[in-house]
């Protein structure tokens, strides 16, 4: 299927260097092969032994207008490889480097690239994007189906959910077994199952390492290298308190949402907040990729027990604040509190609601309306 990004990475690779980044499987090799077609490409995969030895050498053809590689971080130097042939390139190749989240993470230390690269996200589907995409409103089937097999290509567009559920324990497997190994010196699998899975039921809840780690029988720094690792590969992420004039809001304990909503085990409530949650990060991503912009997703919390979901800011100031929920249209009293006390934008989005409401200043919308406008209503 069409993602909606393309455009935006074939006008970026006209400038520099293009570094295509997001989970394994959410479609980045695809992506890359769609905007390789119809011109003189190559495309190299360091993990074919074949393709390292043109890698090494340097021996695709001058001709070619467009150069893809593939896993390259996994080259020693890569960093420095990459700085080399893009400065010593013809001037008509342009270079897209695609990879897990490994990449933005070994990206972002050594050898400096400075001014030679734009960065694109590629994240699940979104209401956002097929909405793009498709050029219509989401209907409900599709809406239901980002909650229940999450936005992955893969398992959004299967026949039946059993083949969504067979993809799923495949990817988990492959995660543990392939890249968290061959990212880490981790090896106890049986523990690091037992973190995820515990992290599966605690979606949307400020995470405790001591608790996990309580629960799981290991050290708590052992519990917290785990989730960088989680992190670090796009399995999950953290978003952390907004502090910033906000003083009670110290709590300092990160909520963990899942990129793979279908990965979720609570209730229904829970996997609507996770769906929530990977559609605003990718808008975020989307502000800093496109725009430049310093923007980041948090969520507001008081020592005395006040809570927002999620809070959107840029350049560390508050822009919107949202409250997610599955069928209450009463503004919640924390969403109230914080916007009467500090004037943050407030919205709730209700999942089983019938029609947009206005409380005074609190807008109440209908969840995935909202998120598929999330780039008009959201800036």
């Amino acid at each position: 299927m069409i993602r909606w990004r393309e455009n935006q990475v074939r006008q970026d690779l006209a400038k520099k260097l293009v570094f295509l980044i997001g989970p394994r499987q959410v479609g980045k090799t695809f992506l890359a092969r769609q905007i390789a077609a119809g011109w003189n490409a190559v495309y190299l995969n360091y993990d074919s032994f074949a393709d390292r030895e043109v890698i090494a050498k340097m021996r695709w053809p001058a001709a070619a207008e467009l150069v893809l590689f593939d896993e390259i971080h996994k080259l020693d130097g890569w960093k420095q490889y990459l700085k080399g042939v893009y400065d010593t390139r013809p001037a008509h190749q342009q270079l897209l480097v695609t990879g897990s989240a490994r990449l933005d993470t070994f990206r972002q230390g050594g050898e400096s690239m400075a001014g030679r690269f734009f960065t694109h996200h590629l994240m699940p589907l979104t209401p956002c994007e097929l909405r793009r995409v498709e050029n219509v409103p989401l209907d409900l089937r599709k809406a239901e189906r980002l909650i229940t097999r999450g936005g992955f290509p893969e398992p959004f567009l299967a026949e039946t959910d059993v083949e969504a559920d067979r993809w799923r324990r495949d990817y988990v497997d492959g995660l543990i077994r392939e890249d968290i190994l061959d990212f880490s010196n981790l090896h106890d699998l049986r523990s690091l199952k037992l973190v995820l899975e515990l992290l599966r039921r605690r979606v949307g809840s400020p995470v405790s390492m001591s608790s996990i780690a309580r629960d799981a029988a290991l050290a708590p720094n052992t519990v917290k290298r785990y989730l960088e690792v989680f992190e670090a590969l796009c399995i999950v992420f953290r978003i952390f308190p907004h502090s910033r004039n906000i003083g009670r809001s110290l709590l300092k304990e990160p909520k963990v949402y899942f990129y793979d909503t279908g990965l979720v085990l609570g209730d229904r409530g829970v996997r609507v907040e996770n769906h929530a949650a990977v559609a605003l990060l990718a808008h975020v991503f989307e502000l800093r990729d496109l725009q430049g912009a310093d923007a980041e997703l948090r969520y507001l919390r008081t020592k005395e027990g006040r809570e927002v979901d999620f809070c959107v800011t840029r350049d560390d100031s508050p822009v919107l604040m949202a409250e997610v929920k599955l069928s209450d249209p009463e503004p919640d009293r924390s969403l109230r509190w914080f916007h009467t006390t500090f004037g943050i934008p407030a919205v709730q989005l209700v999942h089983d609601l019938r029609q947009d409401e206005d409380h005074n200043d609190i807008a109440v919308r209908r969840l995935n309306p909202w998120l598929e406008e999330i780039d008009a209503v959201c800036r």
